[in-house]
């Protein structure tokens, strides 16, 4: 019935009159089946994905047809600067589907994230461009308190995107983000939760109240106008807090901080604060990430320099540098900051780094202090691109020398040695300076034999005689050595100087860049002279100021002896400046490399105390580490609690009070506890008192015999409020389960600040430099691994270097000193 009526409808003309009468008699169309929906719902699925598929075509298909066209641009010379992929006008491509995490408002007015173009050339990390005199500050705090490593660039304001201060591009250069704001929260986001750069770990209202915090301090105008206003709030906000959200420094702080650090003298207005704003300026100040951004940011500390540092002549993708030791020891804290700057310098321009341990004495040198220098490099994080060996190269560099002779910039010199000395003092020309060039072969020959007559000779170049400067005087450049090599073994007889086969080889292996310590900077004119009288290559120069620290011994020679005559335990002691040694006393990496980057590119040499690079490892160490308890063994004195259970009791609870992503620990509780005697002398009859982790309890005795303190005794009271009492004591249960520990301090090898080369190190050395203090600890420190660094309630930081064997062998820790405590007893 339905077909006859329809077709009947068909053939009735448009606007037939009957036409409606027959529409009324046609039944209703059928329910439809689930098997039907199903059907239609397929259909329309298929037809939908075909029809975004076909859109993602057409909008991948208009995104590559403009990348090639910008990229044609780049060619040719055509359109503005600034990174390519969008237009004069800074519009965005079509096809620049986001996958970015959304971002809230700034409140800095800057632009919301948003994607922008794609580059035509691809960058393996991080860059931030920026078009201001400075960079966007909260987004380069952010980076750094992420430990994001970031490369800045400042650009032509007209190549960003209209009405944006700054774009951050993500590594492969195909993402982007726009405007401070949106960028600092990304790098926040970015973060494991557990570091609390955006509130603490999985907590939307710590998250959400780092977002207040921004916005608000972005609304209250200029630092002279909103510093009271913010002043005041900080000093209510962290009466009982640490930070301003969340249980370590979060982006709420940087903002804060960043507001204050802009005043003249922001240290002086936070001390005027109160107290709660100072402790909290204080602790965010000695932060690697403010550190690092204050000098960045506001040129902080005199001799610090931007950590943005610019090598001459650095292309992208082709700076080459390297860190180049003499085997002949173990790598010490004089050392890192070559090796860290070469290593930061090839990150920094995606190029590479290569050790090569400079093998032309081997007299002094070993197998293994090559082992100990790369696997030292290893604990630094450090991993070169390759390893060389100046050995590699003795073949050339003897040819090259023979070359010398024969063009007349080279001569031997059989003079003996005090003779040499005594004339470049006179800065007169030595007798054999324009000896025939037959007479100079034969010589070499004499040399390379090792004969009587040619271990008396050596080779030097012809610079200068009487220059101002010594390091051109002409220098001797090679020298016999009838000691075995421990690589080349008797193969040769003549090695080259380092001042010689630096030049050399730095040319050969295609360094660009080559670091070298500015107390040699005589040296350099030498450096430059060789490479142009042999034609080679050029290599770029950068000094850098060397680190000096007091009461501290670098000497490797000096420091053999004290291996050999037993006053240390070996190159790694912990009292050692050696890389091994520090790392052992509890130095991280993180720290370590904070520190020498925080000094950037100055050119200062001083002389420094140890308390501001064990700052910086405080700052990193802080927050990350878990707490025990451990008290000295002398006077223990008992506490009896009544009202506690009767029998001792274990719970299990954070290792870190404030960031249970550090682990667990069992606790052990009981009737009766044990407290320093100090501690329990300190109590009067009838006073309450808080068991940290515990609660509160009240001392209802106290007994002695013959003037010394016995017992206390006393009832928990754990309704009490921990805020009501003066005194919070760390305890431990009196159980069998304790374990025996070792809290050692250690004291400087020296007493004398600076060591000169001619002092005799027997009359500067410290006799008394180890300090053990027997003691008790919880039983939960039998988890601990040596290297682990831990807390000590009360008593400061401390580094596992022998952990739990067994009942009667103690625990050893020694103190890691924080900057302003070097002694933990």
């Amino acid at each position: 019935l339905a077909d006859a009526i329809t077709a009947a409808l068909a053939a009735l003309p448009e606007g037939a009159p009957e036409a409606e009468a027959l529409k009324a008699k046609l039944p209703p169309p059928p329910k439809p089946s689930n098997k039907d929906k199903k059907a239609a719902k397929d259909g329309d699925a298929a037809k939908e994905a075909a029809r975004k598929a076909a859109e993602e075509q057409k909008l991948a298909a208009r995104a590559k047809k403009k990348e090639a066209a910008a990229a044609k641009g780049v060619k040719e010379g055509g359109g503005k600067g600034g990174p390519a992929g969008k237009g004069a006008d800074g519009a965005k491509p079509d096809g620049a589907a986001s996958k970015a995490p959304a971002a809230k408002p700034n409140g800095s007015g800057a632009a919301a994230a948003a994607p922008v173009h794609a580059k035509p050339m691809s960058n393996k990390n991080y860059e931030l461009h920026f078009g201001a005199a400075a960079p966007p500050l909260l987004a380069v705090v952010a980076a750094r308190l992420v430990r994001q490593e970031v490369a800045l660039r400042r650009v032509d304001p007209k190549a960003l995107p209209s009405g944006c201060d700054s774009v951050l591009y993500l590594p492969g250069g195909s993402r982007s983000l726009r405007g401070c704001g949106a960028i600092a929260r990304y790098f926040a986001r970015l973060a494991p939760p557990e570091l609390g750069a955006y509130g603490a770990a999985g907590d939307a209202l710590s998250a959400s109240e780092v977002d207040e915090w921004i916005e608000w301090l972005s609304a209250s105008g200029p630092p002279a106008a909103a510093t009271p206003p913010l002043l005041a709030r900080l000093a209510r906000h962290l009466r009982m807090r640490s930070f301003v959200t969340g249980h370590a420094a979060s982006l709420a702080d940087a903002a804060a901080w960043l507001l204050l650090r802009q005043l003249p003298a922001p240290d002086k207005a936070c001390s005027g604060a109160g107290v709660h704003v100072a402790r909290w300026w204080g602790c965010v100040e000695a932060l690697p990430a403010f550190k690092e951004a204050a000098q960045l940011l506001f040129g902080a500390a005199k001799d610090a320099g931007s950590l943005e540092i610019p090598l001459p002549n650095a292309e992208r993708g082709k700076v080459v540098t390297r860190f180049a030791p003499e085997p002949s020891g173990h790598l010490h804290i004089g050392h890192v900051k070559a090796a860290m700057l070469s290593a930061h310098f090839a990150t920094q321009y995606e190029g590479k780094m290569i050790l090569r341990l400079d093998d032309t004495n081997p007299s002094k040198e070993k197998g293994d202090y090559e082992t100990a220098i790369v696997g030292d490099l290893q604990r630094l994080d450090i991993l070169p691109a390759k390893v060389t060996h100046t050995s590699d190269y003795f073949d050339k560099i003897l040819k090259l020398a023979t070359k010398m002779l024969q063009d007349g910039v080279a001569f031997i010199d059989p003079s003996p040695k005090e003779e040499q000395q005594a004339l470049r003092l006179q800065r007169k020309p030595s007798p054999h300076r324009d000896a025939a060039v037959e007479e100079n072969l034969r010589l070499w020959a004499e040399m390379q034999a090792g004969s009587a007559e040619g271990v008396k000779c050596c080779m030097r170049a012809k610079i200068d005689p009487a220059s101002d400067n010594g390091a051109l005087r002409d220098p001797t450049i090679f020298r016999c050595n009838l000691e075995p090599h421990h690589r080349t073994k008797d193969k040769y007889k003549v090695y080259p100087t380092y001042d010689l086969a630096c030049p050399i080889v730095d040319a050969w292996e295609g360094v660009t860049h080559a670091l070298r310590d500015r107390q040699y900077s005589d040296r350099d004119h030498q450096y430059v002279w060789f490479q142009q009288a042999l034609q080679l290559r050029k290599v770029d120069l950068w000094g850098f100021s060397r680190i000096n620290f007091v009461k501290t011994l670098l000497s490797k020679r000096k420091l053999q002896w004290l291996v050999d005559e037993g006053r240390a335990d070996g190159w790694d002691d912990p009292r050692f400046p050696t890389v091994a040694g520090i790392l052992r006393r509890g130095m991280t990496v993180q720290g370590l490399k904070a520190f020498i980057l925080s000094m950037g590119a100055s050119k200062n040499t001083n002389l420094m105390g140890w308390d501001k690079i064990w700052a910086f490892n405080k700052a990193v160490i802080d927050p990350s580490v878990p707490r025990y308890t451990a008290l000295l063994a002398d006077g223990l004195v008992p506490l009896s609690l009544e009202g506690a259970p009767p029998a001792p009791f274990a719970e299990t609870m954070a290792a870190h009070p404030k960031d249970e992503s550090l682990g667990k620990k069992v606790r052990f509780f009981g009737p009766t506890v044990l407290l320093q005697a100090e501690d329990a002398a300190l109590i009067a009859e009838g006073e309450e008192v808080t068991l940290m982790s515990w609660g509160n309890a009240i001392v209802r005795k106290a007994v002695a015999e013959n003037g010394s303190l016995k017992r206390l005794d006393g009832q928990l009271h754990l309704e009490g409020s921990v805020k009501s009492t003066k005194k919070k004591l760390t305890w431990l249960a009196d159980t069998p389960d304790l374990v025996d520990v070792e809290l050692v301090d250690l004291d400087f090898l020296l007493t004398k600040d600076k060591v000169e080369e001619e002092d005799d190190i027997k009359q500067v050395l410290n006799d008394h430099t180890k300090f053990v203090h027997r003691g008790r600890g919880e039983a939960a420190m039998r988890q601990l691994r040596r290297g682990d660094i831990l807390q000590v309630e009360r008593r400061g930081f401390y580094i596992c270097d022998e952990p739990y064997v067994r009942p009667g062998d103690p625990i050893r820790l020694l103190f890691v000193p924080d900057g302003k405590s070097f002694f933990g007893v």
